[in-house]
């Protein structure tokens, strides 16, 4: 078997080998659904579109390229299944208030807890506050960590308009976190 799985997996679909679907559906399917859930704000809709793009994934595994990216192929159809559903449903897409409220992580302290859990807070908050199009496209570059030419190829469009658009998010998260909290302004 090749050192690449992902090459395997490629050719597994191609030939409709059920073990290849598996492995494809096994590491990609959390980090769908994560990017699903952020980008509809929804968890039951973004279960939905889950399935859809493994549904499409089994409908058209035999007809990939042999160099198929999988990972860019499969946020291109859950990008295109995000664009279509709020084409549909002539709703604007928002995070759900239930995923900006992230648990604050364990830290060494509790002013090390503070801390750490208002940054996050402060990058949830930045998130919320970002166009539906610059969220995504950090999500891909940061999160998923697709190169800013993979993310445009996803998200069809050119490579200076996704710098545009990384660069404006990075901008709101860089905001987001030089702000001085309450707490903050209260000791100075």
């Amino acid at each position: 078997m090749d050192d690449d799985p992902e090459r395997a997996w490629v050719a597994g679909l191609r030939r409709g080998d059920a073990w290849a679907f598996d492995a494809v559906y096994e590491t990609y399917r959390a980090r769908l659904y994560g990017y699903l859930a952020r980008m509809t704000g929804r968890r039951d809709l973004a279960e939905d579109l889950l399935q859809e793009v493994f549904l499409r994934l089994a409908r058209r595994g035999r007809e990939l390229a042999a160099d198929t990216r999988l990972a860019a192929w499969l946020y291109t159809v859950a990008h295109h299944l995000v664009v279509s559903h709020a084409r549909s449903a002539k709703v604007g897409l928002a995070l759900a208030s239930e995923l900006a409220r992230a648990p604050e992580p364990r830290a060494a302290g509790p002013f090390e807890a503070l801390a750490a859990g208002r940054a996050q807070l402060a990058i949830e908050r930045a998130m919320t506050a970002m166009t539906p199009a610059d969220r995504e496209a950090i999500w891909l570059v940061a999160i998923e960590r697709m190169s800013p030419q993979e993310a445009a190829a996803v998200l069809s469009v050119k490579p200076d308009a996704m710098r545009q658009r990384l660069a404006r998010a990075r901008a709101k998260i860089e905001a987001a976190l030089d702000e001085p909290t309450p707490l903050m302004r209260s000791v100075r």
